[in-house]
């Protein structure tokens, strides 16, 4: 059994680097493993305004530009620190060890649930050290 994902009209998604827009409702069923972010998942580099929105886009583009992924990488580390460097505090520092790790497991996709994490806590005010 796949992955079902239904897509309003207009809507998009990509799967293994290609956008897809649906015209009209449509309604899919990915039967192998891909790589999939759903519009709503995607930030442009204009929406990337914080630690953890840079964070967040940089694990994006790692996640769906595997052939990149290693200079990707690259910024993943330095923003990493910023990160925790703009928000010191415990529930931080552990969302960025879980992010860690999923990183490290080539694990982009549960990846960037840590990233909405650490942009909600942003966006809560989590006071900067």
């Amino acid at each position: 059994m796949g992955l079902k994902v239904v897509l309003k009209d207009k809507e998009r998604i990509i799967i293994n680097g290609a956008v897809i827009a649906a015209q009209g409702r449509v309604s899919i069923e990915i039967e192998n493993r891909a790589v999939i972010l759903r519009g709503k998942e995607f930030m442009s580099a204009q929406e990337a305004t914080t630690p953890a929105r840079q964070l967040y886009h940089a694990t994006m583009l790692a996640y769906i530009e595997p052939d990149h992924r290693v200079r990707h990488q690259d910024d993943i580390v330095q923003l990493v620190s910023a990160v925790m460097a703009a928000h010191q505090s415990l529930e931080v520092a552990a969302l960025c060890v879980s992010y860690a790790q999923k990183v490290a497991s080539d694990e982009y996709y549960p990846a960037l649930a840590d990233c909405r994490q650490l942009m909600a806590l942003e966006e809560a005010g989590q006071p900067a050290a």
